[in-house]
Parts: structure tokens; sequence; C-alpha cells
């Protein structure tokens, strides 16, 4: 039997391992968000293998028979604790990679960096063929991880499990048929001959765009002493292990309001989630958001529940127009509200409006399962895309930059990643609801431009937590309920069928 003092050295002698482990994960990010910004494309090669080399140190530091045996010695401390939480996370991550061989983890690592270096190449130049042997090869790869990682019923839970804890393929399958039944038919009402969006497009100066968008995640509450912004082709928001520096990135487009602003709202709603986890968490596995769909629910709230509101919009036009007055000065209010909120088909997963989005997700959720079923043929996947957006959408995109070169995820070998937009969204409703309920004032506040007690209410609730809970734990102590479609749908009804005067 274990004495009570050898537990202790050992769950201590486990923490400061786990600590090592997440700084050398850090370092990982730190690479990676400077690949991603300011490293010059001949450093691509060289910055591979120093990922490949750090991922395969954290990893086997991971699954060593001194972790394990650290595991085994920490017992089990009190039930509820952040004891038994740290324990309970550091069980499932070596588990889930010492089912993951080194020369695995290395080679995802090597071909991630190669592939989407490749994958920039290929969008901007609209060229699928000179990256498809690159997905060909993370998908075998993929496929290979799914197998060592086990799975019951579907290998596509396998890979959905290090994004979403404890969600299945045949849960979501059930998810998506329920919003497809309510979505698409709203979708098919919409009409097609008018440009709702138009008062959006014209000339938005850089440097102006980025004052006005910093002033509001200033005000939402975005820490800039514990974070930055930079630009890059694909926006993201990263930590390096802590909520002290949490970093988001942007783009922009002189022509379109919206390509910038709502881009820099969905990042800082994933900071602020960042930057509100207990500092005590740091070098820890409970440190960060607890998954990647409540971490999209944050994104999500922030940007559309938000961000495209009435009340936000009440505060914020007027300040807008005075930003860009020969943009907006002769633009009435509602036209502008319905600008932002215009609803149709379109050929970008990240422009997509709320009520059309899912259907992008839908239609990469299928097409992922697919590959790894072996149905269907990287060769394939650019006509496959497009008949699908057909399909779903009514609509082909123009060239494949515009299609199925449009994403990074599977470049990044992200196999599993794409639900959890879905789940987002899903929880966005869920959560502001809560938010709401237990604090009505909460919309006149935004209108007021004040956003303190919807941001602490979520400080409180939801962000402090970290990964203390398992996903559908904080769901339920959040919200007070599991996963529930309802208010979502709700909320879409409700604000498109105002907007659009849908049925």
């Amino acid at each position: 039997m274990i004495s009570m003092n050898t537990q202790k050295d050992a769950l201590q002698l486990l923490k400061e391992r786990l600590a090592t482990i997440s700084d050398i994960d850090a370092a990982m990010a730190v690479l990676t968000w400077d690949q991603q910004t300011y490293m010059p494309a001949g450093g691509i090669a060289g910055r591979s293998e120093q990922l490949a080399t750090l991922s395969q140190i954290s990893h086997e530091m991971l699954v060593s028979d001194e972790t394990g045996k650290l595991l085994e010695s920490a017992g089990e401390p009190a039930s509820g604790s952040e004891d038994a939480a740290i324990i309970r996370l550091a069980r499932r991550d070596y588990e889930r990679a010492t089912r993951l061989p080194a020369r695995l983890v290395s080679e995802i690592s090597r071909t991630r960096s190669v592939a989407q270096g490749a994958w920039e190449k290929a969008r901007a130049d609209s060229d699928w063929g000179s990256f498809a042997s690159h997905l060909e090869k993370m998908v075998s790869l993929q496929r290979e991880a799914a197998e060592h990682l086990g799975y019951e019923d579907h290998p596509y839970d396998a890979l959905l499990d290090a994004y979403e804890p404890g969600e299945k393929k045949a849960h979501l399958d059930h998810m998506f048929a329920g919003l497809k039944e309510t979505l698409v038919p709203m979708i098919k009402s919409l009409p097609t001959d008018e440009d709702r969006e138009a008062p959006l497009h014209g000339n938005f100066g850089e440097r102006k765009q980025e004052e006005f968008s910093t002033a509001v995640i200033s005000a939402f509450g975005y820490d800039w002493e514990r974070g930055r912004q930079d630009r890059v082709a694909h926006p993201f928001c990263i930590s390096f292990g802590s909520p002290g520096d949490v970093r988001i990135t942007t783009r922009f487009d002189p022509e379109w309001f919206s390509y910038h602003f709502f881009a820099t709202l969905h990042e800082a709603g994933h900071a602020l989630y960042e930057q509100g986890v207990n500092p005590a968490y740091s070098r820890t596995p409970l440190s960060g958001g607890v998954s990647m769909g409540v971490h999209e629910s944050q994104s999500r709230l922030w940007e559309n529940l938000v961000g495209r509101s009435r009340p936000f919009w009440t505060f914020y036009y007027p300040k807008l127009q005075a930003t860009f007055p020969e943009a907006f000065g002769e633009v009435d209010f509602e036209s502008f509200y319905r600008a932002t909120n215009a609803a149709y088909p379109s050929e970008i997963r990240t422009e997509a409006d709320e009520l059309t989005y899912n259907m992008h997700i839908l239609l990469r959720y299928e097409l992922e399962t697919s590959l790894l079923e072996e149905k269907l043929s990287v060769a394939e996947l650019p006509e496959v895309w497009n008949a699908k957006m057909q399909q779903y959408l009514s609509i082909t995109p123009k060239n494949e930059a515009r299609g199925v070169l449009q994403d990074v995820h599977w470049a990044a070998g992200l196999f599993g990643y794409f639900p959890t937009y879905t789940l987002g969204n899903v929880l966005s409703a869920q959560v502001f609801d809560a938010a709401v309920g237990a604090h009505p004032e909460i919309p006149e506040d935004i209108e007021r431009g004040k956003f303190d007690t919807l941001r602490g209410w979520l400080q409180e609730n939801l962000y402090r937590h970290g990964s203390l809970y398992e996903p559908q734990d904080l769901i339920e102590r959040t919200t007070g309920k599991p996963l529930d479609t309802a208010p979502y749908l709700n909320y879409l009804k409700a604000k498109f069928g105002e907007l659009y005067d849908l049925a």
C-alpha cells in the first residue's frame, strides 16, 4: 500500500513533469505563431524540423515509464478537487498519447508544417493539384492515428475526442439532422434578388478599421497587457500555457468592413476565455478552455449574439459613422443593421452568415468522415465539395481557392475539429440565455456600450474554471442543462424571422 507521503511526493513530481511538458508545448505554440505571422517563407523546412523535434520530446516525456509510475503512485486525490482534475486529465492525455508511436507523432508534426506552407501557396494560386499529395499523406496519418487510439463505433470518434472529449459521431449526426430540419427550409425561403450587404462595401482604411475594432474589443475586456494582434491569412487566437500571454490575429480588406471587424470580434471572444482562466492553473492540464466547442461558443457569443445585435449597434453605429463618414454617413441604422445580418448562400465559410454557416460545417463534416472511411479519395474532393455546395447552398465556388482550398484545418491535421464550430454555435445561445436569465439588464448594458455584467458572469460561471470540469459538466453548471439546440434555433427563428419575414 502506498503511503500518504509517497502519494503526496508523487503528485508533486507529476505536477513538475506536467509543467515541463506544458513549457515545451508553449514553445511549440510560439514557433507556430511566428510561422504564421512573421517567419519568412524560406524558414518552413527548418521550422518543420524544429516543431517535429519539440513535439517528439513532449510526447516522449508524457508517455515515459516515469510519467506512468507517477500517475500510479499519485493515487486518487479527493473527489472534486483540483488535484483530482489534474490527475484525471493527465491520465487521459497519457493513455491517449501512449497509444500513438513517437514516430507517428513526429511525422504528423512534420507533415503539418510542410502541408500548411503548401496550402498557403496552393490557396493563393487556386491550385489544388499542388496541395493534394500533402493532404493524401495527412489523411493517411490521421487514419493510422485513429486506429492506434482505438474506438468503439467509428474512427472519427477517436479524432473528435481530442477537441471535444466525450463527444461521438452518432450524437453529431443527430444534432446535424435536427438543425437541417429547421434551417434548410429557412435558407430556401431567403430572397435571391436583393443585396442587403451593399452598405458594408466601400473604402475603409486599414488604420481606421483597426482603431475602431481595437476600441470595441478593449471595451469587451481584452487585456492588451496580456495580448497583442497581428496579421495573417487565416485569423486565430493562441495561448502559451497561461492567461498572461494570449494573442489574436486578424486580416483586412480595404473595401469590405465585415472582413476584418467580425473576425476580430470572433478571435477576441476566444481570447477573453483564455485570459479569464484561473492563473493558478498555468502550466497544468487545467489551463485553457475545456473543449473547442465550449471555446467556439465564446467566439460566437461575442461575434454574433453581441456584435451583430441591435443593442450593440445602437451604441456603436454612430461611432462607426463618425469613423467612416463617406461610407456610412448617409446609411440609416436599419439598413446598416440588416446589412450586418444579411443572410444568403455564400462560398466562404468564414464569411457565412449565422443562418447558413452550419451548412458549411455539415459539408466538411461529411467529407472528412468519408475520407477516414475511405469512401472518398483526396482526388475526388474538389468535385464532391462543389456538388455538396450545390446540394446545401445552391451555389458552386468560382475556383478552388474559394472552394475546397479555403480552410487550413485539413492541412493542419485537424480532423474532428470542424463540428466544434456548430457545437459552439448551439452553445453560444444557450450560454447567452443563461447569462440574461441571471442578469436581465445585460441587453440594456450592451446598448450603453457596457459589457462588464456579461463578461463578469462569464468569468464567474465559465472562464475561470479552465479545464477543471468535463465539457458536459461545465455546460450543465453554467446553463443548468445539457447541450440543447432549442435556444439556438429559437434565436435564429426570432432574429431572421423578423429580418426576412420568415414563417
